[in-house]
């Protein structure tokens, strides 16, 4: 999966899957742009894989940009060409999982406020970088979930459930619709994975909107119980990314485990 002289963006790599994806595509030879909505912890990232490929043909470099505002994707990937010339991978991996509440106490602003990085901020992504992977191909990854797609159990998460099963929707629209142009699109639904995404998460009052069921013991049966790493998520995109995924496009992969077959 050498990748060397392609050019990468990821979005949303202060930390887990983004983060591990960055370093992933770096160290098969990738220039990588690292988008993210913060300078926290990014600056580090941006060393560390400077260091790590030092002397090889990856590098890093930060991008700072909010994913719901388009004048700032668009001039984040402006930086890119500015910066390489070309764009050939593109992950969308940013989100949030917001506010999950009962559907009735669910106020609009905060279904807004999950859309607006979930799905509009995929949309702009691809908006403001497919006419740039146009001009030789490419290959885009889009970070979902189980939920919304297999996986209906998580009281109060419609808002981040719509927004994720709206992302498997693109991706299939957009494998399509760029297949001419030799973009492919995929898009993968982690299960659970050893990231920080717990921490954008607010509950409120999701016991009201629970259903109670019986959970096997060790309810990923792959691993007993244990989640993925994003290590682990990152090989998977960087394996989607790269040439070996030649004739894959319009595709969900699941990475769960099978948690989500339970």
């Amino acid at each position: 999966m050498h990748l060397q002289g392609k050019v990468a963006l990821v979005t949303g790599t202060g930390s887990g899957i983004g983060r591990a994806t960055v370093k992933a595509l770096a160290r098969h030879g990738a220039k990588v742009a690292a988008l993210n909505r913060t300078n926290d912890e990014l600056q580090t990232l941006i060393d560390e894989v400077n260091e790590e490929c030092s002397g090889q043909p990856g590098e890093a470099i930060p991008l700072l940009a909010d994913i719901s505002q388009p004048d700032q994707v668009e001039k984040a990937v402006q930086e890119v060409i500015r910066k390489w010339g070309r764009l050939d991978i593109v992950v969308a991996n940013a989100g949030i999982n917001g506010v999950w509440a009962p559907i009735d106490q669910l106020e609009p602003d905060e279904w807004d406020k999950t859309h607006a990085i979930n799905t509009k901020g995929t949309f702009l992504t691809m908006r403001y970088t497919v006419p740039h992977l146009k001009k030789q191909g490419g290959a885009i990854v889009i970070v979902s979930s189980i939920n919304g797609t297999r996986f209906f159990r998580s009281a109060g998460a419609t808002a981040y459930s719509a927004s994720k099963a709206a992302q498997v929707a693109i991706a299939k629209m957009l494998a399509v619709e760029l297949g001419q142009h030799h973009i492919r699109v995929n898009v993968i639904c982690p299960g659970s994975v050893e990231t920080k995404i717990d921490d954008s998460t607010n509950k409120k009052n999701t016991e009201a909107a629970e259903v109670k069921v019986e959970i096997p013991d060790g309810h990923i049966p792959l691993t007993g119980g244990r989640p993925a790493t994003a290590d682990q998520c990152a090989e998977l995109i960087l394996f989607l990314a790269s040439d070996s995924a030649s004739h894959i496009s319009g595709t969900e992969v699941w990475f769960d485990g099978a948690e989500s077959l339970l």
